[in-house]
């Protein structure tokens, strides 16, 4: 079926980190210099210098950082007082923690299907998820593109449901000239490392414009404390290292130039792939995606991406299984067949390498294995 050898001596690596860190290996090294001469390892002027750098950037009040985009949905979810006997409205093709949170909390995940087009949430399949008990709603914004966030908005609005956002993937992404966290009354972001923002390690935030949640969250990532020792209420241990703020705070100065990188990335994948059986992220005309992945789909996707791994090309399946068929979450009593579009997705999509120093040769060379595959397919079939 291949037309070319099976295996290849050059690799493109889904992600390069080390192309990013020596750029910047001198900047980044004197920020981490700074917090260990100060020995100032939780909290201080580098987390709170980050809080406000993010917030403005993503035009919000408040930023308050915590340990993971995991804790941002948790800590999040506890300043909203969800729990037991509560339903939150959470997508089913995302990543874990969306609903894992929700469960932690002892609320209940409420799933629901994926634009096939987009792959996010839309309000028309929301709407019917609905129930009394709905106390939050929760839009991924999943790739670096924002969901299509006024009708949801609107619909929230008219139960007087509140919105988080799950802009994990997302920073910097726009909806109609609004960046991603200010659509929700509270926001999460990541920063894991594979992000395009991404630490040395694991931290995350939350946004708000509410200064009432602004300060039940940092009261809450301090195990509820405030003042020191006297709890309100019960939190946790979500605080974000002040080594990581530093090093992020380097970061965000290049996040727009890597931004556009992967924009070129990702229009450049367009026009290499143009005319094979594989489809194309679709971005919506009003949308500003970051690509903080460029997912495929594609015919035969588990044959295709053995076929780039053979070829030393980097590839990963967001998201295999759906939510809804979970093992964790079968007492919530999700079967095949019930949310169509996620699961065909699960099926088909593939994540190619996008990260903003991808040489254009590369993005050739993976163009062509795809390319080559398919024609092996068609020979075959001849």
């Amino acid at each position: 079926m291949q037309t070319t050898p099976a295996s290849s001596s050059r690799t493109v690596p889904l992600l390069d980190l080390t192309a990013q860190y020596g750029a910047l290996r001198n900047d980044i090294r004197a920020a981490i210099d700074r917090v260990c001469d100060s020995q100032r390892f939780i909290g201080g002027p580098e987390v709170a210098a980050i809080e406000s750098e993010v917030a403005a950037y993503c035009g919000c009040k408040h930023g308050i950082g915590v340990a993971s985009g995991t804790d941002a949905l948790l800590c999040g979810m506890m300043a909203l007082g969800i729990g037991p006997g509560d339903e939150v409205i959470v997508p089913t093709f995302t990543f874990f923690a969306t609903a894992g949170c929700v469960a932690r909390l002892g609320a209940t995940p409420v799933f629901v299907d994926a634009c096939p087009r987009t792959f996010n949430v839309r309000a028309e399949d929301i709407a019917p998820r609905l129930s009394p008990r709905t106390r939050l709603i929760i839009p991924v914004h999943l790739f670096g593109q924002c969901a299509d966030m006024d009708p949801i908005v609107e619909l929230a609005a008219s139960r007087d449901i509140p919105i988080l956002e799950d802009a994990a993937q997302s920073i910097g992404s726009t909806y109609k000239g609004r960046k991603a966290g200010r659509f929700g009354r509270l926001t999460a972001l990541s920063f894991f490392p594979s992000k395009n923002l991404g630490a040395f390690g694991d931290a995350g935030m939350i946004l708000t414009d509410d200064d009432a949640l602004a300060d039940r969250c940092r009261m809450l990532r301090e195990h509820g404390s405030k003042p020191k020792y006297y709890h309100a209420h019960v939190g946790g241990n979500f605080r974000l290292d002040a080594i990581q703020a530093a090093v992020l705070r380097v970061k965000l100065r290049h996040l727009d130039a890597w931004t556009a990188a992967r924009i070129r990335n990702g229009r450049r994948y367009d026009e290499l792939l143009a005319g094979t059986p594989v489809v194309s992220p679709f971005v919506v005309e009003h949308n500003r995606t970051i690509y903080n992945q460029y997912v495929i789909r594609a015919p035969r996707r588990d044959a295709l991406r053995e076929h780039l791994q053979q070829r030393g090309i980097g590839v990963e399946i967001y998201y295999p299984v759906p939510l809804h068929l979970q093992q964790c979450f079968a007492y919530l009593g999700g079967s095949a067949g019930q949310l169509p579009h996620a699961e065909a997705a699960a099926r088909e999509v593939l994540a190619l390498p996008v990260y903003p120093e991808l040489p254009p040769d590369a993005q050739e060379y993976v163009a062509r294995a795809i390319r080559d595959f398919y024609a092996g397919e068609s020979g075959a079939r001849g």
